[in-house]
Order: structure tokens, then sequence, then C-alpha cells
């Protein structure tokens, strides 16, 4: 591992601190536009360009702006801060349990063991159009008209009324 490694994930991991942390919804957001960035950022790293290029297009650009969008269209002034003070009681639990679980996983990624040897992971364009449109194209496909109906109804929503 190197240097750059650490710091994308420290960036990833400071991004979804904020998210959690922050008492401000909009400062949320922005905190998990930088977790994506990091994501993102990581991929191309690690070399998967295709994931990296789709994380920070889907992700960091429309999913981030929609929840943007969604909260500047539905806040009113009493929502000012979404995380209002709770009690130390459950905080100090949250954080147990939060602690617990990270010490489990990391203790699973310790005791794992390790495979034999170097495996390569094809993760270029082509090889994942070749399984979405070869061997995965059924369930593609009824992704994108389950999509579709997503759509529609919530256009149907949108509009209001008798739209029938």
């Amino acid at each position: 591992m190197s240097f750059i490694f650490y710091f994308l994930a420290a960036v990833t991991i400071i991004g979804a601190l904020g998210v959690v942390l922050s008492p401000n919804v909009v400062h949320s957001a922005l905190f998990l536009v930088l977790s994506f960035i990091g994501v993102a950022a990581i991929y191309f790293y690690i070399g998967a360009e295709f994931l990296g290029a789709v994380q920070l297009m889907v992700y960091s650009g429309a999913v981030a702006v929609l929840i943007v969008m969604a909260i500047m269209l539905t806040r009113r002034d009493s929502m000012a801060q979404s995380n209002p003070s709770q009690k130390l009681f459950r905080r100090v639990v949250t954080g147990l349990l939060a602690g617990s679980i990270f010490f489990l996983i990391g203790c699973g990624i310790v005791l794992a063991p390790l495979p034999a040897g170097e495996f390569a992971a094809s993760t270029g364009a082509d090889e994942i159009a070749q399984l979405m449109l070869g061997t995965y194209l059924v369930p593609f496909e009824v992704t994108a008209v389950l999509l579709l109906a997503a759509m529609v109804g919530a256009l149907l929503l949108a509009r209001g009324g008798d739209a029938a």
C-alpha cells in the first residue's frame, strides 16, 4: 500500500464522518459529495477507470445534486438543524455499537486467509460491456424497465391531481 491510497481513504472516511456528525443538512450533503469523490479517486488509483468514471458521474454528480435539490426544496425554517442534540446515553451506545462493528470487521480482515497468488481483475469497459450485454442481459433489461416504471410513476406523482 502506498501513501496515496491512505490519503484517499482518509479523505473518504473524513467525508463519511462529516455526513453523520454535521448538524447542518446541507453540510452533510456536501460531505457526502466529498466521500463519493474519494471513492471515485480510489477506483481510479487501483486501475478501475470505468468504475471511477461511473462513480464520479452518477454519484458525485447526479445523486449528490438530487440530494441537495431535495434538501433545498423541502427545507423549512424549523428544519435548519437536522441533528438536534441527543442524550449522552444514546451517543455512547451508538459509538460503542459502531466501534464494535468496526472491530469485528477489522478482525475479519486481519484473520482472513490471503489469496495464494496474484489475480488480475478485468474492470475495463469492454469486459463490463460483454458481461452486461451477454451474460447479464436479462437482469440488465429488467432493471431498465423497472427504472422506467419508477420514472413514469414519479412523473405521475409530480403532476398531481387526476392524471389518469
